[in-house]
């Protein structure tokens, strides 16, 4: 559905600040999908994003500051998402060895098991994007990236 019909407006000052409010608008609406998947699973989509980013390093283990330079909301606290996580038996926590402000992290099997169970919950054509193309959702990450290269 065109984004003038999902959110009732008929204009737009011009064609950037229109595609900043459908980047905008889009960004929830794919949250709102991947949280219909995950939030039975009893995680957060933080929790998720944390998870995926172990599991990406497994079977090393990465420090509480890796992971937030990592993660996709940077301002979340990294620190209690792997307390959570840590409770949940989702993952393994331990002391860095080489500084002892920080602590290591590596998902557990159990962890591992819980992203296998929500990698078949989401489609493989894309999850909330599938009814992208393949070629499309490559144009899409080219441009997304290239709006990126603003210089602020």
């Amino acid at each position: 559905m065109k984004i003038e019909n999902e959110i009732q407006q008929t204009s737009f000052a011009n064609v950037w600040i229109k595609a900043t409010i459908n980047i905008l608008f889009t960004n929830n609406w794919v949250e709102e999908r991947l949280k219909e998947v995950v939030e039975p699973y009893g995680i957060t989509l933080q929790q998720f994003n944390v998870l995926r980013i172990l599991r990406g390093q497994h079977p090393q283990k990465v420090s509480t500051c890796v992971i937030r330079e990592r993660m996709i909301d940077r301002m979340s606290d990294s620190s209690r998402i792997v307390d959570r996580l840590n409770q949940k038996g989702l993952v393994e926590k331990s002391p860095c060895k080489s500084d002892r402000r920080l602590v290591d992290v590596l998902i557990s099997s159990q962890g591992l098991e819980l992203l296998a169970q929500i990698d078949k919950q989401l489609p493989i054509t894309g999850g909330a994007l599938q009814n992208l193309t393949e070629e499309e959702a490559e144009t899409l990450n080219m441009l997304l990236d290239k709006a990126r290269e603003i210089k602020s």
